[in-house]
């Protein structure tokens, strides 16, 4: 596991919007996908620090920020209780195989007990195999029968407005 002694979780605060921006499109960059990112910092304070829509947790070493994890609550019908949601996981490359990850999960799978939650569940590319390793090392079993259905904000706006 981790051999820093400087090393911490912690909540993000308000003050931090761009980096947790920063993060947000390092972890996009990672999964090719950039150009879906159109979030700016106005929104991540508005969504995190006034609505409270999500939680985020940095990882640190010696003060540098080495990892995140964006999280809010689901709900399950059939377990009958919240669960903890994994949006976004990400330690910069740099820092990866050093147990950041599992750390950032182990911390977030201790959020989960400590707010009653049934289950937490995340959402992973087919083709990052040393995340995978890593979820399969934890005892995380992938849920190969279920697919994700998704509205974008365009398809969201044409399918409510549709007579």
């Amino acid at each position: 596991m981790i051999q820093v002694q400087n090393f911490r979780i912690r909540p993000a605060v308000i003050g931090e919007e761009s980096i947790i921006l920063e993060m947000i499109k390092r972890l996009a960059e990672y999964e090719k996908c950039s150009n879906e990112v159109i979030a700016d910092e106005a929104t991540i304070y508005k969504s995190i620090f006034e609505e409270k829509a999500a939680d985020v947790i940095f990882a640190e070493e010696d003060g540098q920020i080495v990892g995140f994890a964006l999280f809010f609550h689901n709900f399950s019908t059939f377990v009958g209780r919240k669960g903890l949601y994994i949006e976004d996981l990400f330690v910069i490359p740099e820092k990866r195989g050093l147990g950041y990850g599992k750390a950032l999960l182990k911390h977030l799978a201790k959020i989960a007990i400590e707010r009653n939650c049934g289950r937490m569940e995340w959402i992973c590319l087919d083709w990052n195999k040393p995340a995978l390793n890593v979820y399969r090392s934890i005892g995380a079993i992938p849920m190969e029968e279920w697919t994700v259905q998704r509205l974008d904000e365009i398809s969201l706006k044409k399918f409510a407005e549709a007579k």
